[in-house]
């Protein structure tokens, strides 16, 4: 049996806070920004600490390219940018993306279901004993956290309907990831000929 990598679920603290992200990016690339802990928390230093701790992992798996295009960028690009982040960091999110979602979206099949998360965490659990730790409550924020970073990222609709979204990537984050791996365009659901086409 091939032992896979133990998930991390502190994703559960953040969601995709991408306003957030850029705030920490320019702390540590361009100019430390003065009480970056209340600044991130908004006025409350506990949450912004933790905001601060956990988004600086995210920066470490960017590269040098995405990070800067987190600094002055647009908008979707830094949403974009966060999304990528987010998906190379934990391997939870990204493999329901890949294995799941992704799968869907091309057999046109654009209805996310709670059933198909549920059948994808029991799935997931045989492989992951650290998965058989997670409370009950801990497991619902698990859930209700991954749906609102989809929801955020633009791949579903909303969290109430779930209806899976197609992905038009900006030119500079498409370029991020081609210079990256190429693999990551995954995660917004492009298809293995789609792929290759943008190698080319």
């Amino acid at each position: 049996m091939v032992v896979e990598k133990k998930y991390n679920f502190s994703f559960t603290a953040a969601s995709l806070r991408t306003r957030e992200l850029v705030i920490v990016a320019k702390h540590q690339l361009e100019n430390p920004v003065e009480d970056i802990e209340a600044v991130l928390g908004n006025g409350k230093k506990t949450t912004g600490k933790r905001y601060l701790n956990e988004m600086s992992k995210w920066l470490e798996v960017l590269t040098d390219t995405q990070k800067s295009y987190l600094l002055d960028k647009s908008f979707k690009v830094q949403n974009e940018i966060a999304f990528l982040a987010v998906s190379k960091y934990f391997e939870f999110i990204r493999d329901f993306i890949v294995e799941v979602i992704r799968n869907k979206y091309l057999v046109y099949d654009y209805e996310l279901t709670e059933g198909d998360y549920i059948s994808f965490f029991r799935r997931k659990a045989e492989y992951h004993p650290e998965m058989d730790t997670l409370t009950e409550i801990t497991q619902k924020k698990v859930k209700q956290v991954t749906f609102k970073i989809l929801e955020q990222a633009g791949l579903i609709n909303n969290i109430k309907a779930k209806m899976i979204q197609p992905q038009i990537i900006e030119p500079e984050t498409r370029k991020a990831i081609l210079n990256d791996n190429i693999e990551l365009f995954k995660i917004f659901l492009l298809s293995d000929f789609d792929i290759e086409n943008l190698k080319a």
